[in-house]
C-alpha cells in the first residue's frame, strides 16, 4: 500500500489552494511533466523542423520499453496463467492511458476472436469520457473500486493500471481493489519511483522523458504505453493458442477484408488449394482454425472442433492428437511472389500416427 498523498484527498482537500500548491510541488517531481527551456521557442520553428524534432523524440520509445522487458515478460506470464484459468484482463487508467486501454481491449474480439468480456477497458468516467473529458472522474480511487466491483472481479482476473504520471488516483485505486481482492495487478507508469508501480504487483515504469510539449502526456509517453499494451495483449493471446506461428488463426471474419484474410491464412497455413480451403471453411462454419485442422488433420468440421477443444485451443496440440496429419515436425519460410516471406508445411505428404 501506498501513503497518503493527493490521490487519497477528498475534491475539497485537493482543490484548495494549498491543495494545489502541494499538487503543483508533486508534479514538478515527475519526469513527464518536466520543462524543456531549448524547446522554449519551439513555435517560431518551420513545420518540417519540428516535425523532425518529433520523429527524433519518438525514436528513444521503444527503447525505453526495451529496458522494461524483462517486468514485461513476468506480467504477460502471470497475465495468460489466469486467462488459461479463465480469468480477464482488465485496463483501467483516465484521459489518454484510459482510452489506450479501451482501443486495445476493443481490438482483441476482431483479432483473436475473443468474447468481448474477456478483455475489457475502463475508462474513468465511462464511455463518454471516450470522446469528453468528465470532470473529476480521475481523482476518485472509489470510483475504480466500483467500476471493478460491477464486473464482478475474481481471483482469476488481471488489472492493469495504466498512468503516465503514476500519481492518478483512478488507475491507483483500481490497482489497489484488485490487489486486495486477490486478481493479479500491473501497475504501467511512465515515471520511475511512482505510487502505481509500488501498489501494483508487477510495477512496469518505462521511463520516456519530458514531452515534446510540456505534460501532454499522449505523446511519447502514450506512445510508450500502447506499445507495452500491445504485448501484453498479443503475447499473451499467443501463449492461450490464439495463433499458429505468426498467423492469426483465431480472427474472426466480420467483413470483406476479414473474410479474404482468413482464406489467406488458411493457405498461407495449410498450402492447400481455393477448392480445398472453401471446403474446409464451409464444413468447420468459417473458422480459420478448424479449417486449418481439417485440412491438416484430415478430418471433419466437427472433429476440429472437439480435437481443439480438447486441446484447449491449441492449434499444434490438437493436430497433434489427430488421427493424421500432413503437419510435419517442422515448418520452413517462403517467399512468396511479393517477396514476404510465409509459413507453410515443409511437407504434405500424410503420416499416420
Amino acid at each position: 500500500m501506498t501513503s497518503t498523498t493527493d490521490a487519497d484527498r477528498t475534491g475539497a482537500e485537493a482543490t484548495s489552494p494549498a491543495g494545489y500548491g502541494e499538487l503543483r510541488a508533486q508534479l514538478d517531481t515527475l519526469t513527464t511533466e518536466a520543462f524543456r527551456p531549448e524547446l522554449a521557442e519551439i513555435d517560431r520553428l518551420s513545420t518540417l523542423e519540428i516535425a523532425r524534432i518529433m520523429n527524433g523524440e519518438d525514436q528513444s520509445v521503444p527503447a525505453a520499453v526495451g529496458a522494461r522487458l524483462p517486468e514485461i515478460a513476468a506480467a504477460i506470464d502471470g497475465t495468460a496463467e489466469r486467462m488459461a484459468r479463465g480469468g480477464r484482463l482488465i485496463y483501467a487508467g483516465a484521459g489518454t492511458a484510459g482510452r489506450l486501454g479501451v482501443l486495445d481491449a476493443s481490438e482483441c474480439p476482431p483479432t483473436f476472436n475473443t468474447d468481448p468480456s474477456q478483455v475489457v477497458g475502463l475508462i474513468a468516467g465511462g464511455p463518454s469520457a471516450m470522446v469528453k473529458a468528465v470532470e473529476g472522474a480521475e481523482d476518485s480511487k472509489e470510483l475504480a473500486a466500483a467500476d471493478l466491483e460491477a464486473l464482478g472481479l475474481t481471483t482469476d482476473d488481471t488489472v492493469v493500471g495504466i498512468s503516465a504520471s503514476g500519481r492518478t488516483p483512478y488507475a491507483i485505486g483500481a490497482v489497489e481493489h484488485a490487489r486486495a481482492k486477490g486478481a493479479l495487478t500491473i501497475g504501467l507508469s511512465c515515471n520511475a519511483g511512482s505510487a502505481l508501480a509500488a501498489a501494483a504487483e508487477h510495477g512496469i515504469e518505462v521511463v520516456v522523458g519530458p514531452e515534446l510539449i510540456t505534460g501532454s502526456t499522449r505523446l511519447k509517453a502514450g506512445t510508450a504505453q500502447k506499445l507495452v499494451l500491445n504485448m501484453i495483449s498479443t503475447i499473451t493471446m499467443i501463449r492461450l493458442g490464439k495463433t499458429y506461428g505468426n498467423l492469426m488463426v483465431d480472427v474472426r471474419a466480420s467483413n470483406d477484408k476479414l473474410r479474404a484474410r482468413s482464406r489467406r491464412i488458411v493457405s498461407l497455413a495449410t498450402g492447400a488449394s481455393d477448392a480445398e480451403i472453401e471446403a474446409a471453411l464451409t464444413a468447420t462454419d468459417g473458422e480459420v482454425k478448424n479449417a486449418i485442422l481439417a485440412i491438416l488433420g484430415q478430418v471433419d468440421g466437427p472433429t476440429a472442433e472437439s480435437l481443439l477443444a480438447a486441446s484447449g485451443g491449441h492449434l499444434r496440440a490438437a493436430l497433434a492428437a489427430a488421427p493424421q496429419t500432413t503437419e510435419t515436425a517442422s515448418t520452413t519460410g517462403t517467399t512468396s511472389s511479393t517477396g514476404t516471406t510465409s509459413t507453410t508445411e515443409t511437407s504434405r505428404t500424410t503420416s499416420t500416427t
